[in-house]
């Protein structure tokens, strides 16, 4: 079932003036940009849907063309329907104000990759990582970030940060579950099983950033939670759609408003 847009515009109801808060009217046209990675150990890749998936493709790139799609219809930023993925050291990557990477659980990087995305956020550059749980897979994420950013530590973003309020109001970090391990009688944090060991503490979402030293929001990591898939699967059944899309939905518009204005 594909829920038509007035459906979702409903669902997303917002004031018009609290959508159109603080996006200028000349903005460039803003792509969606999706960093590919390499993956170590015998997790690299996994099968689903038929396919063999390379972590950094998880839910790309149907979260992004239906994501860019909702953004157009709910901000007055012009995004281009067809995302584009880069690698770290690819010569153009300060043309994209904001890249995205997802399921970092098991990524590898190399010394050139660490040392251009340092040039990259120092340039002015917005990263957003998600779709990770646990405490090993954040532990991965967290060892990369030291070789990035040496010195500078992640903090939890508070949910009184202009983030979360830009667009949308968010009362907390919403925690989206992929939709295959969505139930209404059940939590929705996913099961310790289909995540790297040790898991440790899945129960809690929260939004991880680091800054820099003039208090500049350079890195989230949006942290037992999986924000993509909600954008992915917004078809895949009107419950899910409603308990889950629609959250993330909301997160996405922020961050994306937020990056583009500050």
């Amino acid at each position: 079932m594909h829920l038509p847009s007035f459906v979702l515009l409903a669902l997303l109801a917002h004031t018009a003036s609290a959508m159109e808060v603080n996006v200028p009217t000349d903005l460039t046209l803003v792509n969606l940009t999706r960093v590919e990675y390499d993956s170590a150990g015998s997790e690299a890749y996994y099968w689903h849907e038929g396919r063999l998936w390379a972590r950094w493709e998880t839910d790309y790139p149907q979260a992004e063309h239906n994501f860019a799609k909702r953004l157009g219809e709910l901000t007055r930023l012009q995004t281009a329907r067809v995302p584009i993925k880069r690698r770290l050291t690819d010569s153009d990557l300060g043309d994209f104000p904001l890249i995205y990477m997802s399921d970092m659980g098991y990524a590898s990087f190399t010394p050139e990759e660490a040392e251009a995305l340092r040039a990259y956020l120092d340039n002015g550059g917005f990263l957003w990582a998600d779709d990770f749980w646990g405490d090993a897979e954040w532990a991965n994420f967290e060892r990369f970030m030291h070789r990035v950013l040496p010195g500078n530590h992640w903090r939890e973003v508070p949910i009184v940060h202009p983030i979360f309020h830009t667009v949308f109001e968010h009362e907390e970090m919403p925690q989206i579950p992929a939709e295959n391990f969505a139930r209404p009688w059940s939590t929705t944090s996913e099961p310790a099983w289909v995540h790297r060991p040790p898991a440790g503490s899945l129960e809690r979402a929260s939004m991880r950033g680091y800054f820099d030293e003039d208090g500049r929001l350079m890195v989230i990591g949006t942290h037992n939670t999986d924000v993509a898939d909600g954008w992915e699967r917004e078809a895949y059944g009107q419950w899910y759609f409603e308990h889950f899309s629609t959250k993330s939905y909301r997160l996405g518009v922020n961050v994306f408003t937020y990056v583009l204005t500050h």
